[in-house]
Protein backbone atom coordinates (compact mmCIF):
# COMPACT_ATOMS: atom_id res chain seq x y z
CA UNK A 1 0.00 0.00 0.00
CA UNK A 2 1.41 3.67 -1.04
CA UNK A 3 0.10 6.75 0.70
CA UNK A 4 1.04 9.99 0.24
CA UNK A 5 1.82 12.15 3.04
CA UNK A 6 0.62 15.95 2.86
CA UNK A 7 0.51 19.08 5.63
CA UNK A 8 -0.07 22.60 5.05
CA UNK A 9 2.76 23.31 7.43
CA UNK A 10 5.07 22.69 5.40
CA UNK A 11 5.57 24.10 1.93
CA UNK A 12 3.30 22.91 -0.85
CA UNK A 13 5.03 20.91 -3.31
CA UNK A 14 6.87 23.40 -6.46
CA UNK A 15 5.90 20.24 -9.06
CA UNK A 16 4.06 17.19 -9.52
CA UNK A 17 4.78 15.77 -6.60
CA UNK A 18 4.10 14.42 -2.85
CA UNK A 19 5.74 15.95 -0.47
CA UNK A 20 6.19 12.47 0.83
CA UNK A 21 4.88 8.80 0.80
CA UNK A 22 4.64 6.09 3.15
CA UNK A 23 5.28 2.44 1.22
CA UNK A 24 6.62 -0.40 2.76
CA UNK A 25 7.54 0.37 6.35
CA UNK A 26 9.21 3.78 5.20
CA UNK A 27 8.46 7.33 4.40
CA UNK A 28 9.97 8.77 1.51
CA UNK A 29 10.71 12.77 1.77
CA UNK A 30 10.58 14.49 -1.36
CA UNK A 31 13.74 17.00 -1.57
CA UNK A 32 12.87 20.00 1.07
CA UNK A 33 13.70 23.61 0.18
CA UNK A 34 13.82 26.55 3.33
CA UNK A 35 10.48 27.89 2.04
CA UNK A 36 8.51 29.48 4.15
CA UNK A 37 4.57 27.24 3.88
CA UNK A 38 2.40 30.18 4.39
CA UNK A 39 4.18 32.52 1.88
CA UNK A 40 5.89 29.90 -0.47
CA UNK A 41 9.52 32.51 0.00
CA UNK A 42 12.63 31.13 0.37
CA UNK A 43 13.79 31.42 4.14
CA UNK A 44 17.12 32.63 5.07
CA UNK A 45 20.01 34.56 2.64
CA UNK A 46 22.89 31.53 3.90
CA UNK A 47 22.63 27.81 3.50
CA UNK A 48 22.91 27.66 7.33
CA UNK A 49 19.94 29.90 7.93
CA UNK A 50 18.03 28.02 4.88
CA UNK A 51 19.28 24.76 6.62
CA UNK A 52 17.22 25.56 9.92
CA UNK A 53 14.12 26.16 7.82
CA UNK A 54 14.85 23.16 6.11
CA UNK A 55 15.00 21.12 9.22
CA UNK A 56 11.45 23.02 10.69
CA UNK A 57 9.92 22.12 7.25
CA UNK A 58 11.00 18.28 7.25
CA UNK A 59 9.23 18.19 11.48
CA UNK A 60 5.99 18.80 10.16
CA UNK A 61 6.03 16.45 7.65
CA UNK A 62 7.42 13.98 9.53
CA UNK A 63 4.54 15.06 12.18
CA UNK A 64 1.83 14.38 9.59
CA UNK A 65 3.36 10.97 8.81
CA UNK A 66 3.37 10.24 12.55
CA UNK A 67 7.16 9.60 12.19
CA UNK A 68 10.08 10.31 13.95
CA UNK A 69 13.59 11.96 12.81
CA UNK A 70 15.63 10.15 14.93
CA UNK A 71 14.90 7.09 12.95
CA UNK A 72 16.43 8.57 9.90
CA UNK A 73 17.94 5.75 7.63
CA UNK A 74 19.35 7.74 5.02
CA UNK A 75 20.26 11.63 3.73
CA UNK A 76 20.59 12.98 0.85
CA UNK A 77 21.99 16.63 1.27
CA UNK A 78 22.22 18.92 -2.13
CA UNK A 79 24.36 21.70 -2.39
CA UNK A 80 24.68 25.08 -4.30
CA UNK A 81 28.04 25.80 -2.94
CA UNK A 82 30.04 22.62 -1.58
CA UNK A 83 31.80 25.32 0.48
CA UNK A 84 28.73 25.90 2.46
CA UNK A 85 29.33 22.00 3.88
CA UNK A 86 30.18 22.86 6.86
CA UNK A 87 27.65 25.56 7.86
CA UNK A 88 24.85 23.13 6.82
CA UNK A 89 26.74 20.06 8.43
CA UNK A 90 26.80 22.12 11.90
CA UNK A 91 22.89 22.08 11.65
CA UNK A 92 22.61 18.94 9.99
CA UNK A 93 24.27 17.39 13.07
CA UNK A 94 22.03 19.18 16.23
CA UNK A 95 19.01 18.14 14.15
CA UNK A 96 20.27 14.35 14.60
CA UNK A 97 21.61 15.10 18.00
CA UNK A 98 19.48 12.40 19.74
CA UNK A 99 19.33 10.00 16.73
CA UNK A 100 20.74 6.14 18.19
CA UNK A 101 22.19 5.39 14.73
CA UNK A 102 22.86 8.25 12.43
CA UNK A 103 21.62 8.08 9.22
CA UNK A 104 23.97 6.87 5.84
CA UNK A 105 24.53 10.45 4.03
CA UNK A 106 25.83 11.95 0.60
CA UNK A 107 26.71 15.20 0.13
CA UNK A 108 27.16 16.78 -2.90
CA UNK A 109 27.02 19.81 -4.86
CA UNK A 110 24.70 20.54 -7.77
CA UNK A 111 24.76 23.34 -10.64
CA UNK A 112 21.48 24.85 -9.07
CA UNK A 113 18.64 23.99 -6.80
CA UNK A 114 14.40 24.85 -7.69
CA UNK A 115 14.02 28.56 -6.26
CA UNK A 116 17.86 29.42 -6.35
CA UNK A 117 17.64 27.60 -3.23
CA UNK A 118 21.13 26.94 -1.74
CA UNK A 119 20.67 23.63 0.12
CA UNK A 120 17.48 20.60 -0.49
CA UNK A 121 17.54 17.81 2.15
CA UNK A 122 15.57 14.27 1.44
CA UNK A 123 15.14 11.93 3.49
CA UNK A 124 14.23 8.00 3.84
CA UNK A 125 12.75 7.25 7.45
CA UNK A 126 11.80 3.98 9.12
CA UNK A 127 8.10 4.13 10.08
Amino acid sequence: MIERVDTPKAPKAVGPYSQAVKAGGFLFMSGMLALDPETGLMVGETAEEQTVQIFKNIKAVLDAAGARIENTVKAIVYLEDIKDFGAVNKVYGEAFKDAPVLPARCAFQVVKLPKDGKVEIELTVAL
